[in-house]
């Protein structure tokens, strides 16, 4: 049974909580990344073993989210996120007690399926208590959660491993999520109960009933493997999952390269310096949430290839050897990168059947963190190779297809109606 949440006070706990939820998953998926070379000096490693102990974390999330998106089906979705953030932030709270890489390896992989939990799941549980009406501003909160908690679980940990050391970093975010973490339990409304019949409870409808549940079982299995094929049969929802993959490969690969850009010539920042770059983080936090207002008023398709454009200019912008234009420059792709991500997500949300949205949920942050994987790499490599210029190149082509990939099935939807 599904009720939509239409009164403002509901509205605004279940916004609370998603966005408390975020900031908790996030801060914690991405708090050891200014810690690298700490990691690196304590067990002896080269800087691309270290860097595992982001990308196991991430791997894991993408492994984990679609089966954690159709559990949801049969378990319901509240359970999901709230074992997700409680679990992930446990977690959290055992990384500085790690005795070796290895081990902490091995927390990070567990920490990375409990956050799975979270955002394959989030979008699903929104449209249905909100309704597709009231999941956009939603969901840009959600975003909005997030992206702030992706940027400080990375300043938390950067600005504490000084004092603190890298235990002492990963345990202040971990205590910060916990927090995050009890806050969504306590916020985000619980399923409603079916009513019951009247007789329910005797003998004789009890033995007329005993078989429904392995019958429902079995029913409700076909619906979900049901589920997973419309949900990647379905044109509007792959489109949003190329978006996705294609637009955070593409925001990936730059804040990848963005290190090497502003500590090499000509710019030759700090690298303490180069690490405030992730405060354009807050831009995206602000551009989430207007993205929702901007559907309301000129619709998915136009808002979607406004921030993906947005989003091209901002890398453009980073193309001159001009630390202000620098600096400019990923604060408009931030801004774009995040508005484009939260009209993508909703969209898919909102267009996913009933019986389909938790498999499309996951689909689609299955997508979103392979782009990540995939995109970053290969940003990387082409950095490497031929320098910024063709870096953005690239990035600006993989956008471009990502806007043809929002287009694509409303040209079908019109040929098939022409026909």
């Amino acid at each position: 049974m599904v009720t939509v949440t239409r009164d403002r006070p509901g509205v605004q706990r279940v916004t609370v909580a998603v966005a408390a939820a975020g900031v908790c998953s996030f801060a914690l998926l991405y708090a050891p990344q200014p810690l690298l070379p700490q990691l690196a000096a304590e067990f002896g490693l080269d800087p691309g073993r270290a860097s595992l102990a982001v990308s196991v974390g991430t791997g894991a999330l993408a492994v984990a989210v679609l089966p954690i998106a159709v559990l949801s089906e049969l378990v319901g979705r509240r359970p999901v996120i709230v074992a997700s953030v409680l679990a992930s932030a446990v977690l959290g709270l055992l990384l500085p007690l790690a005795p070796s890489f290895e081990v902490l390896l091995v927390l990070r992989a567990l920490q990375g399926v409990a956050i799975a939990g979270f955002p394959g799941v989030a979008s699903a549980y929104l449209v249905e208590r909100l309704g597709r009406a009231g999941v956009a501003a939603a969901v840009g909160a959600m975003i909005a959660g997030n992206t702030v908690g992706g940027m400080t679980g990375r300043l938390a940990s950067g600005f504490t491993t000084g004092p603190l050391g890298w235990h002492g970093a990963l345990a202040v975010v971990g205590a910060l999520s916990l927090l995050c973490a009890l806050l969504t339990v306590v916020t985000l409304p619980r399923s409603p109960r079916p009513k019951r019949e009247q007789g329910t409870f005797t003998p004789a409808k009890r033995e007329q009933r005993s078989p429904a549940p392995t019958g429902a079982g079995r029913g409700r299995l076909r619906s979900v493997v049901g589920g997973v094929v419309v949900a990647v049969r379905t044109p509007v929802l792959l489109a949003q999952y190329g978006v996705a993959l294609l637009a955070m490969g593409s925001f990936v690969a730059l804040y990848n390269a963005a290190g090497f850009r502003l500590t090499g010539d000509p710019l030759n920042l700090s690298p303490a310096v180069a690490s405030l770059v992730f405060l354009a983080y807050a831009m995206g936090a602000v551009s989430s949430v207007t993205a929702g207002r901007l559907v309301a008023r000129f619709g998915r398709r136009r808002s979607q290839l406004v921030a993906l454009a947005v989003t091209a200019l901002g890398g453009a912008l980073t193309l001159p050897d001009s630390l202000p234009l620098v600096v400019a420059g990923f604060i408009v792709l931030t801004a774009g990168f995040f508005a484009t991500h939260a009209v993508a997500n909703g969209w898919a949300a909102a267009e996913a059947p009933a019986h389909a949205r938790g498999q499309s949920s996951g689909l689609y942050t299955l997508a979103y963190y392979l782009g990540s994987s995939v995109g970053g790499t290969a940003g990387s490599v082409i950095y490497g190779h031929a320098g910024w210029g063709w870096l953005i190149a690239a990035v600006t082509t993989w956008l471009a297809l990502a806007a043809l990939s929002c287009c694509s099935p409303l040209r079908r939807a019109a040929r098939f109606r022409r026909g």
